[in-house]
Order: structure tokens, then sequence, then C-alpha cells
């Protein structure tokens, strides 16, 4: 079995949980999910154990009650599963959501040690992060990090920081653990993080789940890279209506989810052609299923210029959950083989910004191949 954490029960954890449960009874083709049947661990062998969040609606209900509220036909074993306070740290600032976190009743020492005692009395085994984009400042340090948390320093760390410090704690009691971050807040792109879950026997994946349009224009980029086409400049943008982009209006936020996206260019190119690569806007009628454009003009032989304008419409949320999927199997691998620490090739494939820091984003069909062999599996293309 995997057993699974979920923190931040949001569009994402509900699509993740409601379809796992389907495909597990039979009732959903895997389409989405990389890797579907191909791994030594199943599907089939995926447990939510616990769920976290902090919006004060949703604490103290079952993932059923929530997951209806995304899917009308969520399953009934999801009702087993209660969603628990988790922790706040301003995550949900400037959004219309009541919050209340652990942190409100406790220091983060004691918090850690409360959310370690509850993982351990669910014998959980992967973390998955898909709490709101946050406005975060990364550690590099060890020392400054373990600081942060013993001295209570709540305007340093955000929650994503303190969950991670915490995973790494239970995983040093119990043997291992993984966590996947599938948020832009650097974990496995932190050096104080990734120093510290190789001490503690943590597995880390991130940073920031790869759906939409970020991969699509890594393969676009990638394939004028390989014919040597000189790229002028990007424009690539998201605008969508769930409270991820609504969070996003926060100009902190933003500049966090920027980052990730922006951070493809050079790796892939070689040079930094002007760009314009983030999230745009959030208009809510359009709810999960974002309007993304790109707009790529470029030179080729005999200074012929080119362009490539690309459109859609994708449902968010669904396809980083199908990621989810893969990633909490691979992060159960990953312990079992003691990779701790973070594994560059499967954030090189699954990651906006593939950690440990300096390692770049690399053309996707080139990922992908990595990918399956770190999980054992043949390439499929050769």
């Amino acid at each position: 079995m995997v057993r699974v954490v979920i923190l931040g029960q949001g569009y994402v954890a509900s699509i993740f949980a409601s379809g796992l449960e389907k495909i597990k009874a039979g009732k959903l083709k895997p389409y989405g999910v990389p890797l579907a049947d191909e791994l030594p661990v199943k599907m089939e062998e995926i447990e939510i154990v616990g769920s976290y969040d902090v919006d004060t609606s949703k604490i103290g209900k079952s993932v059923y009650d929530v997951a209806r509220e995304y899917d009308s036909e969520a399953s009934e074993t999801l009702r087993e599963i209660k969603i628990r306070k988790g922790i706040h740290l301003r995550s949900l600032r400037n959004l219309p959501i009541e919050a209340s976190g652990l942190e409100d009743e406790m220091t983060l020492m004691e918090a850690v040690d409360h959310l370690v005692n509850e993982w351990k009395e669910m014998r959980a085994e992967v973390f998955v992060n898909v709490c709101t984009t946050e406005a975060f400042q990364p550690f590099g340090n060890r020392e400054e990090l373990e600081r942060a948390i013993a001295e209570d320093k709540r305007d340093r760390l955000t929650a994503t920081q303190v969950y991670a410090y915490a995973i790494a704690q239970y995983a040093k009691e119990v043997g291992g653990a993984a966590f996947v971050n599938a948020i832009p807040t650097l974990i496995a792109n932190d050096p104080a993080f990734v120093e510290l879950a190789e001490e503690s026997g943590m597995v880390v994946f991130g940073d920031d789940g790869a759906t939409g349009a970020t991969p699509l224009t890594a393969d676009v980029l990638s394939h004028l890279a390989q014919r040597n086409r000189y790229v002028l400049d990007i424009a690539q943008f998201n605008i969508g209506g769930n409270n991820d982009f609504l969070a996003l209006t926060d100009k902190e936020r933003n500049k966090s989810k920027e980052f990730t996206k922006s951070s493809i260019v050079r790796e892939l190119l070689g040079y930094d052609a002007p760009h314009y690569i983030k999230p745009t806007g959030f208009l809510e009628p359009l709810g999960d299923r974002k309007f993304i454009a790109m707009h790529i003009e470029y030179i080729s032989f005999n200074n012929a210029r080119d362009e490539l304008i690309i459109t859609g419409r994708i449902n968010d949320s669904p396809a980083l959950a199908g990621l989810l999927v893969d990633l909490v199997r691979l992060g159960k691998m990953a312990v079992e083989r003691k990779a701790f620490g973070t594994v560059y090739e499967v954030n090189a494939f699954y990651m906006k910004n593939p950690g440990p820091k300096d390692r770049p984003n690399i053309p996707r069909i080139i990922a992908h191949k990595k990918m399956r062999m770190w999980a054992g599996l043949s390439p499929r293309w050769l």
C-alpha cells in the first residue's frame, strides 16, 4: 500500500481523491496518468489516509463532503477521511475565506510535534502538498531554517516550509517518507531542505507541478532549439477562474509562480530571449477551465521570420491531479530505494522548476526517458 496524506484539500486534491477512487473501482480510465499501469506500485494500492486544510468551512468535514463540491460523482469511500486543521501562516490572505491554523493555538514547534504524532497514527508514507500558491523566501541555510522554527518566526516561514520541516522530523522517526511539492515554494530547490531531507530520510519531489501551458511551451522551445531557429520573443499567459488564480492576483504570489514558469527560457534555448510568461489574470466565469495562449516569433533559414500562435482551454486541476497519481507511487519507490534528498530524474519530467538547485529544465522528451529509466522502465522511444 501507499498511505497518502493531502496538504490542502482544494480543487486539485479533491479531483485527485475522487478520480483515484473511480480508477480503483474500475469506473474510470487512467487518462492523464503518464505511467498508469506501468509501475510496480499499482494505482489500486494508493490509500488516502489523511487530509489537512485551514479553511474553517472544510475543517472537520469528510473529504467526500468537500470533493462533492467539485465532482458530483465523488466516491462514498471518501467519507472515512476527516479533514484536519493544518498550518496557515497567511496562506489564504487576501482571499474571501475564513482561515484557522494550528499555530493559532500553539507554537510552531508544538504544531510540528502535533502533526508528527497524528501522522504516526496514520502510518503515513507520502505527503502531497497542493496548498494555495504562497509568497515565500527560500532559506538556503539549514541552520537558519531550524532557528526560524525554534524561535517561532512566523513572518519568515510559510505553511509549505513548516510542513516540509515536520515531514523531515517524521521521516527521521519512522525510517523514511516522501514529500511531493506541487506548488512553487522552493523545497527541492532550497539546499536547506535538501540537506535536511538527506539526513532525515525524506524524499522531496518538486517544485511546482508542470501542467498546462508551461510543459507545452518547453516542448515548443526545445523543438526550435534543436533545429537552430533563433527565438526573438515569447508571450505566454494563462487566465483562470479558480481560487489559485484568485490568489495569484496578489503580487507576491504571482511573482512566485512567474519565477517557476520563466526559468525554462534560458535553460532550453541557451540564451534569454525576451519573454512574458506568467499567470495573467482572474476571470471567475472561466472556473477551473483556464484559457492559455502563447505567441513565439523566431528566425529560420535565410532570415525567414516565422510565428507560432497557440491557444487552448485546459481543465487546470485534473491536469495536475493525474500527475499526482504517478508521483505518490514514485515517492514510495524512492523511499524504498533510500533515494533521500531530491530526485532530479523525476523532477525534470513532472515539475516546472526541477530540483535540486542549478539543475536545468531539459526537453521533456529527454526528461521522460530519464524518468522512465530511473523508474526501471524501458524507454518508450528509442
